[in-house]
């Protein structure tokens, strides 16, 4: 059913009245019918999803904004934007009559904007009533260098023979005098490595493990920063320090080293201008020195060694004497791979104090941060010359009560440091740790809880999404969600933070990314990623199990894996309404799904190594197969057939009708060939297992007539297991939404609520603070799984919250206005809460519903943003039986009764906030 046709009239009934007036408006712009000011504001502006960016290379950007109304029933009808370079427009878009307030272009007509040049902008809009708001307050945005040719700076590496065993990070430097007053002044900096730069002894910006990583080879960010402030006339210093990281680090569990390259180098340079109109850049050249610090060892997962008696103190400032200090060498080193940072950077967050110091029953001196958090500590210490104070880093504690590290695998997340005599201060660099603990090795006499912190650094993403329920478990769960993605986002999606992997694999982020769309703004964060997806995509459309490529030759995708080139461009797109991202990836998307065909046989993709539902259950006492793996074809085949279906939806946005046809055909092979080789014609599967009905289910791969009976089975599969689950890494995303979504919405809560083991809830009732890789991570007698493989920070089984947001509260959007433009709200309660409550901060504004059951009434709070509508399903027997701030739904000019469907009365409404109550 399409509902937004229903809200059409509803929509535009004011703005037919309006249109006629504002076309025929004088050429001084946009009307204003009232003199009095409008009461919407235009607020929250971005360009390219960012606020205020700095080095963007899209040459024709996209702004969005937001309108702020205090009344219901408010909508754009018109928009201007004007943008301009030093104070003078250069393309004013004049009145366009658009609803539009998302991702507007810049035009291609319009004057080319510049490499390196800072842009402002504005935006005013009219809305349903006829009001024309204010101009916005400007906004800015700061094109980077758009042409190879713009960089001026060389490639550097230290002038002298490095150290190839420990290879301490490098320090580079460069000593200028600024004579003339300045205007402006920008760095743009990138390095082979990780780097951290400073300019008279402070820091350039608040990011961290710059420049992030990339597919090196074909993708390399740079990063822009705003110097003006940092840089002063006269006698002036840069100074950077670089790791080796992604580029040349160790990586994976098979020790893989200097993957990108050996070398570690620098690039930068820093663009000035003069008050006087004259310019003047900085580059790295052969004219910069460099040498050794106190880093003396920088591995991601073994962690840092810092000697603080080698530290060179004021190395980074003007009158330095670095006459010690070796040269630098150019090298020949491609720029064609460098990219503009598009994504958030990581930064620092939260910080936590410990919440107990002891001693473990070995003697061992450890702190509890009460939270298991990705980053590290800052610790402040006193001793003598030579001391050397060890932190080692661990997730959880034996059941013993000891420090428990045999889950890091290799990874020896050790940072050490060398005091050099006094009160110190230290904190690592280039490397982060996954930790709730930290055991001290070599501090004299008491720890002292104000002299050590714990802080978690992830992408500075926005966080958008919250819920809350009147469950203390499911919400202690939401948290562990939270801090799972918080901990994992750390500019890929890893798999996990504290062993040595850390890995962007492509399957656990595609199950994860609907649910990481609601809890934060991953919109530009996989966006990125995606594109390292098609840059390290085969040449026969094969998708690589990580992403960036880090394992060698790629030969074979894995079901469910590979996958992610085409589930996240499709729920980034559904909960963002960018058609960028399908049409950026959309080669990509056919390029796999024309791997499957092609490696397909009789339209079964039945051939090559899988991961299945990866870290399934299975009952040790199941003697007849229910809980048996799921084969491993069929699942196989369900995705075939997703991907297949996403890519003609992504065809269909985009206006592709050759490829709608085409691929079409291609799904009804695909389902015919899953229903000969894995179904019976009553529907039953040859896995008799609740994964294999949830994806038959989800995917639509049974005829509808059959379904229903399917749906009973995976039903009473699960009710033998006492409402157990037994999914895995595949299952478990959808097995909830299947359940509501045929009539099961009682099982699916008594699933979400289950507290013993395999749950949800149970690693939270054993005091889980992220989510577990496996369901037993801590077993109930508090042993652990195998250590091999038992990461208790690693978000897939977390993908149950979207249907927490989703159903059990309503908050989704429709195909026909994505992006939350129409969205459904659709609560689904069950017996055993009485109240849950969720909101999202979507690019209109926040769009919120709560529900409360008490004494048998429900009650719905509502808001909708401004410029958008909303189809809101009431679970009342009459729409007579519904009202709304205590008044009938029936004459409320913001609301129509749309009909009923199964339980519910479906109303549209306008923008604005809304109180609904109803016998339940």
């Amino acid at each position: 059913m399409t509902y937004f046709k229903s809200a059409i009239p509803l929509l535009f009934d004011t703005i037919k009245e309006v249109i006629p007036t504002v076309i025929n408006n004088n050429k001084s712009g946009l009307i204003r019918l009232s003199t009095s000011q409008s009461d919407i504001k235009i607020e929250n502006l971005t360009c390219e999803n960012l606020h205020n960016p700095l080095g963007i290379d899209e040459v024709k950007p996209r702004f969005s904004w937001q309108l702020v109304a205090t009344h219901n029933n408010c909508y754009q009808i018109a928009y201007e934007i004007n943008v301009k370079l030093d104070n003078k427009i250069i393309w004013a878009s004049g009145k366009q009559l658009s609803e539009q307030s998302v991702m507007v272009r810049y035009p291609s007509t319009a004057t080319p904007l510049e490499s390196a040049k800072k842009y402002t902008w504005q935006v005013r809009v009219t809305d349903n009533t006829g009001f024309t708001s204010d101009w916005s307050e400007q906004a800015i945005f700061q094109m980077g260098l758009l042409h190879t040719t713009d960089w001026k700076a060389k490639w550097i590496i230290p002038g002298y023979v490095e150290d190839s065993i420990m290879r301490p990070s490098p320090m580079f430097r460069k000593e200028f005098v600024i004579a003339k007053k300045i205007v402006s002044a920008t760095a743009f900096i990138t390095a082979h490595g990780l780097y951290e730069a400073r300019i008279n002894g402070e820091k350039v910006g608040d990011a961290y493990l710059t420049p992030g990583w990339t597919s090196y080879n074909k993708r390399l960010q740079y990063q822009v920063y705003d110097v003006t402030n940092m840089i002063k006339k006269g006698a002036n210093a840069f100074g950077v320090v670089l790791g080796s990281g992604w580029y040349r680090g160790h990586l994976t569990w098979k020790n893989y080293n200097n993957i990108y390259g050996k070398d570690i180098a620098l690039l930068m340079q820093v663009q000035i201008t003069y008050a006087d109109g004259s310019n003047e850049i900085i580059v790295t050249n052969e004219s910069w020195k460099s040498s050794t610090g106190a880093i003396r060892y920088s591995e991601i997962y073994d962690g840092e060694i810092i000697d603080s008696r080698l530290e060179k103190k004021g190395w980074d400032r003007p009158n330095y004497n670095d006459q010690d200090w070796a040269g630098t060498k150019e090298i020949d080193s491609t720029k064609e791979n460098l990219i503009a940072t598009q994504n958030e950077l990581v930064e620092k967050h939260e910080e936590f104090n410990p919440i107990k110091i002891f001693t473990t029953p070995k003697g061992e001196q450890v702190i509890d941060f009460g939270q298991n958090l990705v980053g590290w500590t800052v610790l402040k210490v006193k001793g003598n010359t030579g001391d050397t104070v060890k932190l080692y880093h661990a997730e959880v504690l034996d059941k013993n009560g000891n420090f428990y590290t045999a889950n890091l695998r290799a990874a020896k997340a050790q940072d050490e440091y060398i005091l050099s005599g006094g009160t110190e201060i230290f904190e690592p660099h280039f490397t982060w740790h996954g930790f709730r603990y930290v055991k001290i090795e070599g501090i004299k006499g008491e720890i002292k809880s104000d002299d050590i912190k714990a802080v978690a650094i992830y992408s500075d993403m926005k966080q958008t999404g919250k819920f809350e329920s009147s469950n203390l478990l499911v919400n202690q769960l939401q948290h562990n969600i939270q801090w799972g993605q918080k901990g994992n986002f750390i500019d890929v999606p890893t798999d996990c933070p504290q062993r040595d992997e850390r890995l962007g694999w492509t399957g656990d982020a595609q199950v994860f990314c609907s649910t990481a769309a609601f809890n934060m703004d991953v919109h530009n964060f996989f966006t990125k990623w995606t594109k390292d997806i098609a840059a390290d995509q085969t040449a026969k459309g094969c998708v690589p199990n990580v992403v960036p490529n880090v394992l060698g030759a790629v030969t074979r995708s894995s079901a469910g894996w590979g996958d992610a080139c085409t589930v996240i461009p499709w729920d980034i797109y559904l909960a963002f309404g960018d058609t960028s991202i399908l049409k950026n990836q959309y080669n990509s998307m056919k390029a796999y799904v024309e791997y499957m065909h092609n490696t397909s046989k009789n339209n079964l993709w039945n051939i090559g190594a899988h991961f299945g539902d990866w870290l399934y259950f299975q009952p040790e006492n199941d003697k007849d197969g229910r809980g048996a793996i799921t084969d491993k074809y069929l699942i196989a085949q369900c995705f075939y057939s997703h991907s297949v279906q996403l890519l003609i939806n992504a065809a269909k946005v985009l206006g592709n009708t050759a490829d709608v046809a085409y691929y079409n055909d291609l799904q009804e092979k695909v389902k015919a060939a899953f229903l000969q080789e894995y179904a019976t014609p009553n529907g039953r599967l040859v896995s008799a297992t609740q994964t294999a009905y949830v994806l038959a289910l989800n995917f639509d791969m049974l005829p509808e007539p059959v379904r229903k009976e399917a749906a009973k089975r995976l039903a009473d599969n699960i009710k033998s297991y006492e409402n157990h689950l037994t999914t895995g890494f595949l299952g478990t995303p959808y097995l909830c939404s299947v359940l509501t979504n045929f009539g099961y919405n009682d099982l699916a809560g008594k699933l979400l609520l289950q507290d013993t083991y395999p749950s949800w809830l149970y690693p939270v009732k054993m005091g889980a603070t992220t989510i577990w890789e496996r369901w037993d991570g801590q077993k109930p007698d508090s042993t652990f799984q195998t250590a091999g493989m038992n990461s208790f920070n690693h978000y897939s089984y977390g993908a149950i919250g979207d249907w927490l947001y989703k159903k059990l509260v309503g908050i989704d959007t429709y195909e026909d206005g994505v992006g939350y433009k129409h969205s459904k709200i659709q609560p689904h309660p069950i017996s055993e809460i009485s109240h849950a409550s969720a909101s999202l901060d979507t690019y209109y504004g926040t769009l919120s519903c709560s529900w409360k059951i008490e004494n048998g009434v429900i009650s719905i709070d509502v808001t909708i943003p401004a410029n958008t509508h909303a189809t809101i399903f009431i679970p009342a027997k009459e729409a007579t039986d519904i009202s709304e701030n205590g008044k009938s739904i029936f004459g409320i000019k913001e609301i129509t009764i749309v009909g009923k469907e199964n339980e519910y009365v479906i109303l549209n409404s306008t923008s604005g906030s809304y109180h609904f109550s109803c016998k339940y």
